[in-house]
C-alpha cells in the first residue's frame, strides 16, 4: 500500500509538471529567448579568471569560466534576472539583465578584501541581496561549508553563525534554533520543500546528507508570511547543488576521517548537463565511533551509521526548468542514557526489561563501530519536484512533494528486533508562486502552500502521540518597490491548520503494551484508553513589512516588522507516552491556542574599504507560547511515569530579544579579522500574574557567545597551490545563569572557551584546472572539558550523583578533521 501511494504521488507530480510545462510553452515563442556569453576577467591586471561562478539563482541556471575565462548561458527567458558573478578573493558582482536584449556579458572582477554581495532565494519573490531586504537574512556557501569539515550534520555547519545555535543529542543529532526558538518553530526546507520528520522529538535531527548541500539560507526571524505555520522563529534553506554547464560531465570523490571519534564520512558525485537535460548524483555513507573527551573517556552509545543517496534529473528549456529529485537518507543511532556505575562514574547498559541491575561497558564496545541493542533507526524517502515555468510575462514557481520519514527506536534490550517507537509519517507538501512586475516595477508575488500529513504508529510497544491526520492551506501576497535608494517590501497571507487525531487503546495484558482494536465483543479489563479522538482547526492571519535605505554604497539601514503564526503540533495537543531517545514521557494538551508572535527588527550596516561593521537588533513578543516543564514530586524528586521523566506541555506569554554585533577589520587584502557577538535574553511573561523566579527564563536560549577569527586567505596562491587559507579562531561562550530552573527542567551551565583553527588548499595541473582539495579543521584544540547549556545529553545521569561531581555528559573534546576532494571532468572533447 505505501509503494502504491509513492507511486500515486510521483504519476501526480509528473502530470502536473507535463501540463504546466505545456502551458507555459505555448506563451513563449523561440524567438523571445536569449544567449548571454561572456568573458570574466581581473580588473587590475586585464588576466582572466579561471573557475568564477556565473549562476541567475532565480532560474537555478550557472556554468564556470574555462581556462580562457569565457562563459556561456543558452535558452535564457523572457525578462530581466539578476546574475551573479562570484570567485574567491573577488567582489561579488550583480547585475540585472534583460536576456531579450542582451547577448554579450563581459564582467571585470575587483579584488576585494570584504565579502558583500551575497544573494538570497528563500523567502523572497526574485533573487535579491541581501543588504537590500529589510528581513535579517544570512547566506552561506560551498567554501564556506567545505571548511567546516569537523562539523558533524550540516546544523553544526551553521551553528555558530550570529543569532543561530543548535541543540544537540551528540555529534550526528543537531536542531536549529534561531534567536531562541527551535523545534516546530523554524522551518527547514531542501530545496524549498518542507523537512517533515516528527520535529517535536527532542533527539530528532535534520534527516539531510551534509555532503548533498552546496549552501545555506537563514531567515532570522518569523517567516510565516512565505511558509505557514511553524516559520514563527525564522527559516533553515538547504540548498543541493545546481545544474552544471551544458556539455559538460563533472563530479568529484570525497573522504573525511575525525580523530576524535574515527569518524569515517565518504561522498560521491556527479552531474551532468547534455543540450538542457541535467541530471545528478550523489552517494554517501559514515560511521563512527563513540566521541570521547578528558571528563568522561569515551561517551557510551553516541555512536552511528548514516547513508545516503539522492538522484536527480530535469530540464533546461525555452519554457522553463523542471527538477526531479529523490533522495534516501538511513540513519542507525545508538540512544544513551548517561547511567554510570555508582563507585568507579564508568559507563554502564541495560541488558534486562526490568533493568534491576547494569553490565559496567567494556572498552572494546565503548571503541566499536557496532552499534548497541538499544539504537534508533530513522529512514526519510523524498521525491519532489522544483518547476520554474515562464508564463506570460512572469515566472510559475512550482514545488511539489512527497517525504515518507519511518522512524524506530529500539529499546527492548531482551527483545533487539522489537521497535518500542515506530512512527510513520506519510507528507505531501505543495506550493505555488507567480511572481511578476505590477505597473511602475512592483515585484509581486501572488500563491499558495500548505501541506498534508498522515501519521500512523505502527507495530510499537510504546506510543507517545496518536495516529492523525493534517492539513495546511495558506494563500499569501509579497510585493516588493524600489524606489531610488529606498527598498521597500510587504506582504499578508492567512493561515489553516486542521488536525483529526484517533482515538487509541492499550492493551497491557502481554508482555508489552500493544495497540487495541475495539470491536463488538466484550473490551477485556486489561485495555485502557490511550488517546481520545482530537478534531481541531486553528487560523491565523500573519503579515510583514519594512524597509531598507541605502545611504550610500557604504551605509545602510533596514527595518521589519513581522507578525507570525504557528498551530501547536500534535504532540503539544496530544501526547501521552514515552519517547525513548529523550529519556522522556510527555504529556500534552488539547486546549491550547496557537502562538502569534510580533517581531521588530533594526540593522544598521557599514563597508568601508578595510573594515565593515553591522548591528542587528531584535524583540519578539509571542502570546500563548507553549513551552515543557519537568513534574516533581512533593519531596522534590522527578514524578517518573513508566520509568521516564514526565514533562507537561504549558502556555504563557513570552518576549525574546537580543542582537548581533559583527565587526571584521582587513588590514591587509589577504588578512581578514573575524568578530562577533550574539546575545538573545527569553523571559517568560506568565499569564497575568507575578512570575516567580524560577519560572522567569524560557528553556534553551543560547548564551552570550563572541567570535573571534583571524584568517589568511590567498586566492592566487603560491604557484600550483591556489586558494590557500589558514584560521585560527576563539570562541566563548558566557555562563548561562539564566535558566529555567522550576521543577529541574534546567539548571546552571558553567562558561567556557574553545579554541579552533583550519587550513587548506586547491592542487592545480599547468592549465589551471583543480586536482585536488584539502581541508583540516581542529575544534577546541585545548581539549576543553565543558557543557553546552543547549546539549540535551547535560542532563543524562543517574539520578543521583555523589558529591563534588558534575553531573552529565560533556561535549566532544579535541578533534581534528581532514577532507579531501578529488574532482574530476567526464565532458566529452568537442571534434576538431
Amino acid at each position: 500500500m505505501k509503494f502504491k501511494i509513492r507511486i500515486l504521488s510521483l504519476l501526480l507530480m509528473l502530470l502536473l509538471s507535463t501540463i504546466m510545462a505545456e502551458a507555459a510553452i505555448t506563451t513563449h515563442r523561440t524567438d523571445e529567448l536569449g544567449t548571454i556569453t561572456g568573458t570574466v576577467t581581473d580588473k587590475a591586471d586585464g588576466k582572466t579568471i579561471i573557475g568564477a561562478t556565473v549562476s541567475i539563482p532565480d532560474l537555478r541556471r550557472g556554468s564556470i569560466t574555462d581556462v580562457n575565462g569565457h562563459y556561456s548561458l543558452e535558452n535564457l527567458p523572457k525578462g530581466v534576472y539578476l546574475v551573479q558573478v562570484s570567485y574567491i578573493g573577488y567582489a561579488t558582482f550583480n547585475q540585472r539583465v534583460d536576456f531579450t536584449k542582451t547577448t554579450t556579458l563581459d564582467i571585470q572582477l575587483q579584488a576585494s578584501s570584504i565579502e558583500t554581495g551575497e544573494v538570497v532565494i528563500t523567502g523572497v519573490s526574485k533573487a535579491t541581496e541581501i543588504k537590500r531586504d529589510p528581513v535579517p537574512m544570512v547566506a552561506v556557501g560551498k567554501t564556506f561549508l567545505d571548511q567546516r569539515s569537523a562539523a558533524g550534520n550540516v546544523i553544526d555547519m551553521i551553528a555558530n553563525l550570529p543569532g543561530v545555535s543548535a541543540v544537540t543529542t551528540g555529534p550526528n543529532v543537531s536542531k536549529p534554533f534561531i534567536h531562541g526558538l527551535g523545534y516546530n518553530r523554524v522551518v527547514t526546507l531542501q530545496d524549498g520543500i518542507r523537512q517533515e520528520g516528527q520535529q517535536w522529538g527532542d533527539e530528532h535531527g535534520v534527516e539531510v546528507d551534509q555532503n548533498s548541500i552546496d549552501r545555506v539560507e537563514v531567515i532570522k526571524g518569523p517567516a510565516s508570511l512565505s511558509y505557514g505555520s511553524d516559520a514563527i522563529g525564522g527559516v533553515v534553506n538547504l540548498i543541493t547543488p545546481p545544474p552544471v554547464a551544458n556539455g559538460k560531465i563533472l563530479g568529484s570523490v570525497q573522504g573525511t576521517y575525525g580523530t576524535n571519534n574515527n569518524l569515517l564520512n565518504g561522498s560521491f558525485r556527479l552531474y551532468g548537463n547534455n543540450n538542457g537535460f541535467v541530471w545528478g548524483t550523489i552517494l554517501s555513507a559514515k560511521e563512527a565511533k563513540d566521541y570521547q573527551n578528558p571528563h568522561d573517556g569515551r561517551v557510551y552509545a553516541t555512536n552511528f551509521k548514516e547513508k545516503d543517496a539522492r538522484f536527480m534529473m530535469g530540464l533546461n528549456k525555452k519554457w522553463g526548468t523542471s527538477y526531479f529529485n529523490f533522495s534516501l537518507f538511513d540513519d542507525q543511532q545508538a540512544i544513551p542514557d548517561g547511567s554510570r556505575d555508582s563507585v568507579t562514574r564508568q559507563f554502564t547498559k541495560q541488558i534486562t526489561e526490568d533493568d534491576a541491575s547494569r553490565t559496567i561497558v567494556p572498552a572494546s564496545e565503548l571503541n566499536s563501530y557496532k552499534l548497541p541493542v538499544l539504537h534508533q533507526h530513522v529512514q526519510l524517502y523524498r521525491i519532489y519536484n522544483n518547476s520554474n515555468f515562464n508564463v506570460g510575462d512572469g515566472n510559475l514557481l512550482v514545488n511539489l512533494g512527497y517525504q515518507f520519514s519511518h522512524r524506530r527506536e529500539y529499546t527492548h534490550p531482551e527483545d533487539a528486533d522489537v521497535a518500542g517507537l515506530n512512527l510513520h509519517l506519510s507528507t505531501f507538501t505543495y506550493d505555488f508562486k507567480y511572481s511578476f512586475n505590477l505597473n511602475n516595477g512592483y515585484e509581486t508575488t501572488v500563491g499558495v502552500n500548505g501541506q498534508y500529513q498522515n501519521n500512523t504508529i505502527g507495530d510499537a510497544t510504546e506510543f507517545p502521540i496518536p495516529a492523525y491526520h493534517q492539513f495546511d492551506i495558506g494563500p499569501f501576497i509579497i510585493m516588493k518597490k524600489s524606489f531610488g535608494k529606498l527598498d521597500l517590501s510587504g506582504g499578508a497571507r492567512i493561515d489553516s491548520r486542521s488536525f483529526h487525531g484517533q482515538a487509541a487503546y492499550i492493551d497491557t495484558a502481554g508482555k508489552y503494551p500493544v495497540l487495541f482494536n475495539p470491536s463488538n465483543a466484550a473490551t477485556p479489563p486489561t485495555v485502557i484508553s490511550q488517546f481520545s479522538a482530537l478534531n481541531k482547526t486553528f487560523s491565523g492571519f500573519n503579515g510583514s513589512f519594512g524597509a531598507a535605505y541605502n545611504f550610500s554604497n557604504n551605509f545602510l539601514l533596514k527595518a521589519n516588522i513581522a507578525r507570525g503564526f504557528r498551530a501547536p503540533s500534535i504532540a503539544e495537543l496530544s501526547a501521552n507516552g514515552p519517547d525513548p531517545g529523550s529519556q522522556i514521557y510527555h504529556i500534552g494538551n488539547n486546549n491550547f491556542k496557537p502562538e502569534f508572535s510580533t517581531q521588530e527588527d533594526i540593522g544598521m550596516f557599514v563597508t568601508l574599504p578595510n573594515v565593515s561593521f553591522s548591528v542587528e537588533l531584535f524583540n519578539n513578543n509571542i502570546q500563548n507560547y507553549i513551552f515543557q516543564q519537568q513534574e516533581l514530586n512533593a519531596d522534590g524528586s522527578p514524578v517518573l511515569t513508566q520509568g521516564y521523566n514526565t514533562f507537561t506541555y504549558v502556555q504563557s506569554k513570552a518576549r525574546i530579544n537580543g542582537g548581533e554585533i559583527s565587526l571584521d577589520i582587513h588590514p591587509l587584502s589577504w588578512l581578514h579579522f573575524e568578530n562577533s557577538i550574539a546575545l538573545t535574553y527569553g523571559q517568560n511573561l506568565g499569564t497575568g500574574g507575578p512570575v516567580a523566579d524560577s519560572l522567569k527564563y524560557l528553556p534553551f536560549i543560547p548564551p552570550l557567545h563572541t567570535h573571534s577569527e583571524l584568517k589568511g586567505n590567498f586566492s592566487k596562491g603560491f604557484g600550483r597551490f591556489k586558494n590557500v587559507y589558514g584560521f585560527v579562531g576563539f570562541d566563548h561562550f558566557s555562563a548561562q545563569n539564566r535558566f529555567f530552573a522550576a521543577y529541574g527542567t534546567e539548571t546552571y551551565t558553567a562558561g567556557y572557551n574553545l579554541l579552533n583553527a583550519g587550513i587548506g588548499t586547491e592542487l592545480v595541473n599547468a592549465a589551471g584546472q583543480t586536482w585536488v582539495k584539502l581541508f583540516i579543521e581542529g575544534t577546541n584544540l585545548g581539549n576543553v572539558n565543558y557543557q553546552s547549556n543547549m546539549s540535551r545529553l547535560k542532563y543524562f545521569d543517574n539520578a543521583n550523583v555523589p558529591a563534588g561531581v558534575q553531573p552529565g555528559i560533556f561535549n566532544m573534546g579535541r578533534n581534528v578533521s581532514f577532507k579531501v576532494v578529488v574532482p574530476f571532468d567526464l565532458s566529452p572533447h568537442p571534434k576538431s
